[in-house]
């Protein structure tokens, strides 16, 4: 029977194409703005390391002003750290995996003449961020733990840096100029774009990642300049590059790999018996507010959704809702000029039920045919997007399975329930009424 009403649907669908048409081009618009705004979001606030996301935690310790909460919110420690504490919590090795990191900026002076100086991003990390972040080489590999305490003159180049610089070579072993210093090259990463840049996310949580890694402590080493967001709550006592390092200017982020939730408790201990002994020494004016967070967690807290995201995607949810309303308006207006048919089948011996099952296979082949044209609308819905925001958004801005399966559903249950007022206008057509007026 199933056969034989999509038969029948399509048999509906030639005799009146107008209708069918505006019904379809009314879900699908529905539907591709809808679809357009969940894929966004969906995508942006997905898991950036499924593997381990419940193992990396962000950590947060209260060292802002005693008068007034970071960002004025009372309880809320700072999003990043000072040197001191980055510093203290490396050298103390509590974690399974730590590494203490900020971002800064140098000038890349490529050895062929052909190719112009140009300005790079920084990552300065430690050996233990490449393990912990699931980072990809290409050739190479990162540093180890002596890099880190010697401050060796190493760098880690992103695949672009290396394509520009070596034109994609092996480049391991070679020498490149950075800031009129010689950096020997120890690793290129592979193709590593995660969406969001979770290890960073106050500093853009959708920026590209940088284009060199090197230690930590070269920061302090060359003085580096400071990139990204920096806070401070109290004016640096003295001047200069030292000054700032000593001072409680936020610049840094730390995160730690915790496998089982024992060693979560056991760090966080370490963090309380950290804090205590700071305020013994002067530090730490604020009541105890230390925090560990997730991935998952940390991007909730720092909003990395945007809230006109969101209201975007309830918008469009809106206007699905008006394009359906549209579509029961059409589907009433062709169930009406089908009132004489109805008439005869329910006389031939056609029950209700019968009816039913009949016009609900015929809505809903209507909304697939929207749901199709939909993805399509959807498709370029993205293209715009990715055309507004640039390559960085190229992974967010695509539809996968699980999109394109939500997307036939949505349409699917949206034009059943569209349908399902007009159908039951159309099994309650008194039959002896259509046959007495033909």
């Amino acid at each position: 029977m199933f056969n034989y009403y999509l038969k029948l649907a399509f048999k509906s669908f030639r005799r009146n194409p107008i209708l069918t048409g505006l019904m379809i081009a009314a879900i699908a618009l529905g539907i591709g703005a809808s679809m357009t705004t969940i894929t966004v979001n969906y995508l942006m606030s997905a898991d950036p390391i499924p593997s381990k996301s419940g193992q990396l935690f962000h950590v947060q310790v209260d060292s802002w002003d005693p008068n007034n909460g970071f960002n004025d919110e009372p309880n809320t420690p700072p999003n990043q750290l000072t040197w001191t504490e980055a510093t203290n919590l490396m050298a103390a090795q509590q974690a399974f995996r730590q590494t203490a990191m900020a971002k800064s900026g140098a000038i890349i002076e490529p050895q062929n003449s052909d190719i112009n100086p140009f300005e790079a991003s920084i990552r300065l990390t430690f050996n233990d961020f490449f393990p912990m972040f699931n980072v990809p080489f290409k050739y190479g590999n990162g540093w180890d733990k002596k890099a880190d305490d010697d401050r060796q003159m190493v760098v880690v180049l992103s695949k672009n840096t290396n394509d520009k610089v070596f034109a994609g070579q092996n480049s391991v072993g070679n020498n490149i100029v950075i800031d009129g210093k010689s950096f020997r090259v120890i690793g290129v990463l592979d193709t590593w774009q995660p969406l969001p840049k979770f290890y960073d996310v106050n500093n853009g949580a959708f920026d590209e990642p940088e284009e060199l890694f090197m230690p930590f402590y070269l920061k302090q080493e060359l003085e580096l300049p400071n990139w990204g967001n920096t806070n401070c709550w109290k004016t640096p006592e003295g001047e200069g590059f030292a000054a700032f390092l000593q001072s409680e200017c936020i610049n840094f982020q730390m995160w730690v790999e915790l496998p089982t939730e024992k060693d979560k408790q056991d760090y966080l201990t370490f963090l309380n018996n950290y804090v205590n002994d700071q305020k013994a020494l002067g530090r730490f004016p604020r009541p105890m507010n230390n925090h560990l967070l997730n991935v998952m967690q940390w991007m909730d807290d720092q909003e990395v959704v945007a809230e006109d995201a969101q209201i975007m995607m309830w918008l469009s949810f809106m206007f699905l809702l008006v394009c359906l309303l549209n579509t029961i308006g059409l589907q009433l207006a062709k169930f009406s000029a089908k009132s004489a048919e109805i008439g005869l089948r329910r006389a031939v011996g056609a029950t209700k039920g019968d009816l039913f099952i009949q016009y609900t296979i015929e809505t809903a082949a209507v909304g697939i045919a929207g749901g199709i044209l939909g993805l399509a609308l959807a498709l370029l819905g993205l293209v715009g997007i990715r055309q507004l925001y640039g390559d960085v958004l190229n992974d967010l801005a695509n539809l996968d399975a699980t999109m394109i399966g939500l997307a036939l559903t949505l349409s699917l249950l949206a034009s059943i329930c569209a349908g399902l007022y007009p159908t039951w206008r159309a099994c309650n057509i008194a039959p002896a009424s259509q046959l007495k007026s033909q």
